[in-house]
């Protein structure tokens, strides 16, 4: 009798597991197609600058900090520009450019910042000579 009812606790349990671990693939998998929906796909791409850079396509998947480092995301190389000068974050569906105390400062559109920025489809953001254009696809 014993027996029969510790099988039939294992069959619930198992059971309880596979339904368990059902709802949460179920749940998972609808999160990965709601931001696939609801984010906006954010690039940037290296219009003027040094020849190394000219073309150079990022898609925006996390913050990309741009600056002189080799430690940056995309490597500058020119006198004035910071180690660490900006970076590009994605905050929602919104990108945000922030300076990051830069010596020489970073333009959005010909305009210098001083305070996060949010971008938007086609803006121009300067960082030394490189000029870099964003886009929203």
């Amino acid at each position: 009798m014993i027996d029969l009812i510790l099988f039939a606790g294992r069959v619930v349990l198992i059971v309880l597991l596979y339904v368990f671990l059902f709802s949460v693939t179920k749940t998972g998998i609808g999160l990965v197609r709601g931001q696939r929906k609801d984010g906006a796909i954010w690039s940037v791409d290296v219009e003027k600058g040094a020849r190394s850079l000219r073309g150079l396509h990022v898609d925006m998947l996390g913050p990309v900090v741009i600056g002189r480092s080799p430690s940056s995301d995309i490597v500058i190389d020119e006198p004035f520009v910071s180690a660490t000068h900006a970076r590009f974050t994605l905050q929602g569906p919104a990108l945000v450019l922030e300076d990051l105390n830069s010596t020489n400062g970073t333009l959005v559109n010909g305009h210098p910042i001083s305070q996060p920025v949010t971008l938007r489809d086609g803006d121009e953001v300067q960082v030394g000579d490189a000029i870099m254009r964003v886009s929203r696809r």
